[in-house]
């Protein structure tokens, strides 16, 4: 083969070359035909994302009319609610809530919770028939150091100083085993088991706890009979709080439902030095006597007679 027949070949070569290379290039800037949706897989896709969705949220039982309080709720009062969070503590069954009577009136809207049909607050949930609750203020000293925490179990201690009405010093307990219900605005649990107040996150709880630390009342469980002299020792003197020790089980005796308001007025009353001294009455004063006096000799008064001098007292 001589060399024009090759370059010949080589020519066609190349211009078949550049018209597959032209071709392949328009063929890949061609518009993609795009998938027609219709109105049934629109639909198709809208429900199975809705069905996600609903997997996810949480059920909530909500009041959907005014309901007036001490009236029994019936399943045309209530509905369930999907919601992507549900609040702390409330109810997800209308079976839950059937038949039961709110204390308080219900707005349409609200959600339902076991507090829509207890009674008082949170703290008068949280004391027995024959306790009371008594705030303290206190500060760093007489709060342990800010350490108390609610279900702690402490004595309460009241110093006396000397004084022109207390004639005496003393420091004495003047009432022994107090449960804390709660430090500045932390409660423990209801008397159900429950927490007074609703969880916290991670974030609140550390808020909560530094609120704790520098709390200005500690909220106590004081047997009625001794409610009187708590708050005569609380002005008084000066108080302090001493914690009693965990491994004594109080609180679990308490749980367990044993009272320890007999024991606490027997030692309360054993232990008080002198309850006169709580009311700054201080021992009797000694009436101060008048001062003795003593007989003095007057001089007599000289009467003349003629001639008789004779001396009289008046």
């Amino acid at each position: 083969m001589n060399s024009r027949v090759t370059m010949g070949l080589a020519g066609m070569l190349l211009v078949g070359a550049v018209v597959a290379g032209y071709w392949g290039l328009m063929l890949s800037r061609a518009p993609v035909a795009q998938p027609v949706e219709t109105p049934t897989a629109v639909a198709a896709i809208e429900k199975t994302v809705a069905t996600a969705e609903d997997q996810t949220r949480q059920s909530v039982v909500v009041v959907v009319r005014d309901v007036a309080p001490f009236t029994p709720l019936t399943a045309a009062d209530l509905a369930v609610e999907k919601l992507r969070s549900a609040p702390a503590g409330s109810l997800g069954n209308i079976d839950q809530a059937l038949g039961r009577t709110p204390w308080r009136t219900l707005t349409a809207g609200t959600w339902l919770s076991e507090d829509s049909f207890e009674s008082g607050g949170a703290v008068a949930r949280m004391i027995r028939s024959d306790e009371r609750a008594l705030a303290v203020a206190v500060d760093e000293v007489i709060g342990a150091a800010g350490q108390l925490a609610p279900g702690d179990y402490v004595d309460v201690l009241l110093y006396l100083r000397q004084d022109e009405s207390n004639p005496q010093q003393s420091a004495q307990i003047v009432i022994p085993a107090m449960r804390v219900l709660g430090v500045g605005d932390q409660l423990g649990l209801t008397n159900d088991g429950k927490p007074a107040t609703p969880p916290l996150n991670a974030e609140e709880k550390i808020k909560q706890d530094q609120r704790r630390i520098a709390a200005r009342t500690v909220l106590l469980a004081v047997p009625e009979p001794l409610l009187s002299r708590l708050m005569l020792a609380t002005q008084a003197g000066t108080l302090r709080l001493a914690v009693r020790s965990a491994e004594e089980q109080r609180l679990a005796r308490y749980w367990a439902g044993e009272s320890d308001t007999p024991g606490n007025l027997d030692a309360a009353n054993r232990g008080l030095i002198q309850f006169t001294q709580l009311a700054l009455g201080g021992a009797p004063k000694t009436p101060v006597s008048s001062p003795v006096r003593t007989a003095v000799a007057r001089p007599g008064v000289e009467v003349i007679r003629g001639n008789q001098i004779t001396q009289q007292t008046p």
